[in-house]
């Protein structure tokens, strides 16, 4: 098994570094419109707004060439471009002009591959006799460990040098992008749908199952989003922790988080996915509802630790788990998922300086609780749904 991993070093490796890329700017550009152009926080919302829409399109209109057997190579190549383009433009232009136009659509086309390497890597890894599941966990614990870096070398720079000398960075890490790309990705690789003429019916209930899993991680990815939106802020202002806490506390939570993804396939091989799934919501509960009670510096890192458990098991399961009701759309559900993460991601923000503002940010936290209840729930609702079309799939034969 070792040695398939292996194989795939150049794609893992490609993986992470349009992962680093994108974590260096994903969240920095909000910092950079209001600290680095000094305009007011509503801006961060428009640009997000744009660049999320054009990547929620990207990833539906590649997934579908994807599924029909179009070439990776292109795709890949056209969000590694868009990412250069994107930086390049503001490190010649660092105005609010260039954010709107040229980074939405640079920085937006390139959040598109990580869908697209995922969807990818699904059929590298059933090519070389690799279980998806554990080639997911092997691609989420890459993609984690690319966003333990990209964040902290964003900010460091910002700090050290200049606001502007991170889009410079941008652009000098995207050469080693587009470098790995060239050299790395087959040209003609490719990652069709298998589909089956008697069991591919886009119009079945196996589509309902697919919309419930896809409205599970909404439940669950909005209550982190909440929860990693307001954890900072709650734990300086209300708590009196000192300012370094909050980065302490998310390098414990990404450490846990890898080392829980690393473990999702042997779990998964044990209890099952939807067991393991059903556990991993309700650890998801009490965790986000015990890190509403934190009041110390000790208990911070032990709810950071509960937290990264819980969301590594997630981060891992959730993928499988959405591809699982379409096995002959990989591509299609692969989208579907990133899409949903990106949602929440937005929603999460507006969701979360209201709550606070009406009420604190505890309040926020545990709102995500209830949110995360809502994903068990969600998770019943499936099992009952695949019960009912068992059932109907029996009556009619």
């Amino acid at each position: 098994m070792n040695s398939k991993i292996v194989s795939l070093l150049p794609f893992t490796l490609l993986l992470f570094c349009g992962t680093i890329c994108s974590a260096m700017i994903i969240p920095y550009m909000a910092f950079f419109l209001v600290e680095g152009l000094g305009y007011e926080p509503w801006i961060i919302s428009v640009y997000a707004t744009m660049a999320v829409c054009l990547t929620l399109i990207a990833n539906r209109q590649f997934a579908r060439r994807i599924d029909d057997g179009a070439r990776i190579f292109p795709l890949v190549g056209v969000a590694a471009m868009g990412y250069s383009m994107a930086a390049l433009s503001l490190s010649l232009a660092p105005t609010l002009w260039t954010v709107l136009t040229l980074g939405v659509i640079g920085f937006g086309i390139s959040s598109s591959a990580v869908s697209t390497m995922f969807s990818l890597g699904g059929n590298l890894a059933e090519r070389h006799d690799i279980e998806r599941s554990r080639f997911n966990a092997y691609m989420r614990a890459t993609t984690s460990t690319a966003w333990m870096i990209g964040p902290t070398v964003t900010f460091l720079i910002a700090d050290q040098v200049s606001v502007e000398a991170v889009f410079y960075a941008a652009l000098s890490l995207s050469f080693v992008w587009l470098g790995l790309w060239w050299l790395g990705l087959p040209r003609e690789i490719n990652a069709p749908a298998n589909l089956k003429s008697d069991t591919f019916k886009p119009n079945a209930h196996a589509s309902t199952g697919l919309w419930l899993a896809a409205a599970f991680v909404f439940c669950l990815s909005l209550a982190h989003s909440l929860t990693f939106s307001s954890l900072p802020l709650f734990y300086v202002q209300e708590v009196g922790l000192p300012g370094f806490a909050p980065g302490f506390a998310f390098s414990i939570k990404t450490f846990v988080e890898v080392i829980a993804i690393f473990s999702t396939p042997m779990i998964i091989s044990r209890f099952g996915m939807r067991p393991a799934l059903i556990a991993t919501t309700l650890l998801a509960v009490v965790t986000i509802q015990l890190l509403a009670t934190v009041q110390s510096f000790p208990q911070m890192l032990v709810g950071a630790a509960l937290e990264g458990l819980y969301y590594g098991f997630y981060a891992s399961l959730g993928i499988s788990y959405v591809q699982s009701f379409a096995e002959d759309r990989p591509a299609y559900a692969t989208a579907i998922y990133w899409n949903t993460l990106m949602v929440t991601g937005v929603l999460a923000g507006p969701a979360v300086g209201f709550i606070a503002q009406a009420y604190d940010f505890q309040t926020v936290i545990q709102v995500a609780s209830a949110v995360a209840l809502c994903a068990a729930l969600v998770l019943v609702a499936s099992r009952t749904s695949k019960k009912c079309l068992s059932s109907s799939q029996s009556s009619r034969s």
